[in-house]
């Protein structure tokens, strides 16, 4: 981890009086504090920190203010990391930081797989009405804590006041990718939609170097290869048995492919959002609940108006959603006759939207403070991790399953790749001059 700005540069450690900045009568040309080059002649009004990383791509730190010939007033940085990917333009996290927040994100990440099959255990012939409970339900509880934040002072006007349209395209992006996703998902065997879905990462690789302009080593685009691999290995062990994709016509597939497509665009827009705030709000990051309430009340906003095609594609007509809502809702919350079939409810979805809600809070933090490719890369690795909890009985679930020696090749190989794209890397910090 590189050594934050704010100790390496501060008001006192640009020296002001002549014997530091003159040798032999003559002002200095370039003053090197910790391999940073300061050019000093001529003096420039604004000075701008770049970090740059091993694959020569660059990112904003922050601004010197006002520079008068031998001292440096307003100083505003904040701190460069290296996050040893390479291939980040990661945020304000240190390395310990990152690593805290990979970690916690594979937890919840675990928890949230494990909660989710025990949440359809009551709620089986519900899960739409569950999937709009996450959507609707989350725009409340996301704008509630962003006004408490904002009420507090940790978030500004100045957040509130970015532009929304690039909000607005991370909402499109993830309505359709669920639109599409369940349209797929009614017409394709099920062994074959984890496998298909893992062409996220893949999407993600492409979309961050058009978006972004990010390049990455052979070793990252080894160990991501690696890591779908591992993880269609590890899903495929179960996937014996039954139709599949040789028994699908090419469209759906496809389709398939495109909402993993969606939705990683989306991850990588609101990684943009974060690199494009910290210049408009000079250095400091947007607070991730602007990020996620304005997201997920644009991505609320396009599922209504997708309503009707979604309930369809679910094989409920719209006439009868309201009816069938209703239904959910009595279920959910285990009121009512005849609900013999929703025992565990209202516990279980209630730990499962908790935990939902905790996983995407910690991986939009990841985002924030690395990448999104990173980010989505430590989620990965979840999945053989909720699949081996998921083998073991379980409350509701007491029918614990062998895993396969492909599992644990795949493990491995999943792994593998992680270690290889984490390699570690050197970083140098640079000064850039406005």
């Amino acid at each position: 981890m590189a050594t934050p700005v704010s100790r390496l540069l501060s008001p006192h450690s640009l020296p002001s009086s002549p014997p530091h900045l003159l040798r032999n009568g003559a002002p200095r040309r370039r003053l090197t504090l910790h391999g940073a080059a300061l050019p000093l002649l001529p003096p420039p009004r604004h000075l701008r920190l770049v970090a740059v990383r091993g694959d020569g791509g660059r990112r904003f730190v922050g601004t010197l203010g006002s520079w008068s010939g031998r001292a440096a007033r307003g100083v505003r940085v904040s701190a460069i990391t290296g996050d040893g990917s390479g291939g980040g333009g990661g945020g304000g996290g240190g390395g310990m930081g990152i690593a805290a927040a990979a970690v916690a994100t594979v937890v919840l990440a675990v928890m949230n797989r494990v909660l989710y099959k025990l949440a359809l255990v009551p709620m089986k012939d519900y899960p739409f009405f569950l999937a709009q409970v996450t959507t609707f339900g989350y725009v409340l509880v996301y704008f509630s804590i962003l006004l408490i934040r904002f009420r507090a002072g940790i978030v500004t006007k100045e957040m509130l006041a970015l532009p929304k349209p690039q909000f607005m395209l991370i909402g499109l992006l993830e309505a359709l990718g669920a639109a599409s996703g369940m349209a797929a998902a009614a017409m394709l065997p099920g062994p074959s939609i984890p496998l298909l879905s893992q062409s996220f990462l893949v999407w993600q690789l492409i979309l961050s170097v058009l978006i972004l302009g990010r390049k990455y080593r052979a070793n990252q685009i080894t160990g991501c290869l690696l890591v779908t691999a591992g993880v269609i290995l590890a899903v495929a062990s179960g996937a014996s048995g039954g139709p599949f994709l040789s028994e699908v016509k090419f469209f759906w597939p496809a389709v398939m492919v495109a909402s993993s497509a969606f939705q990683a665009a989306a991850s990588i827009i609101k990684e943009f959002v974060f690199i494009d705030g910290a210049k408009r709000l000079e250095g400091k990051r947007p607070d991730i609940f602007v990020v996620n309430s304005f997201g997920s009340g644009f991505q609320a906003l396009f599922v209504f108006i997708l309503l009707p095609f979604l309930s369809n594609m679910k094989g409920i007509p719209f006439a009868e959603l309201p009816a069938y809502l209703n239904r959910g809702a009595a279920c959910f919350l285990n009121i009512g006759g005849n609900l013999k079939d929703c025992h565990g409810a209202p516990l279980l979805p209630l730990l499962y939207i908790t935990l939902n809600m905790g996983f995407n809070i910690a991986s939009l933090n990841l985002v924030k403070l690395s990448t999104a490719v990173i980010a989505s890369l430590t989620s990965t690795l979840a999945v053989p991790l909720s699949i081996y909890v998921l083998s073991l009985p379980l409350p509701y679930l007491p029918e614990g399953t062998d895993l396969s020696t492909s599992f644990l090749i795949g493990v491995a190989t999943l792994v593998l790749g992680l270690l290889l794209y984490n390699f570690p890397q050197k970083t140098a910090d640079h000064v850039k001059k406005d």
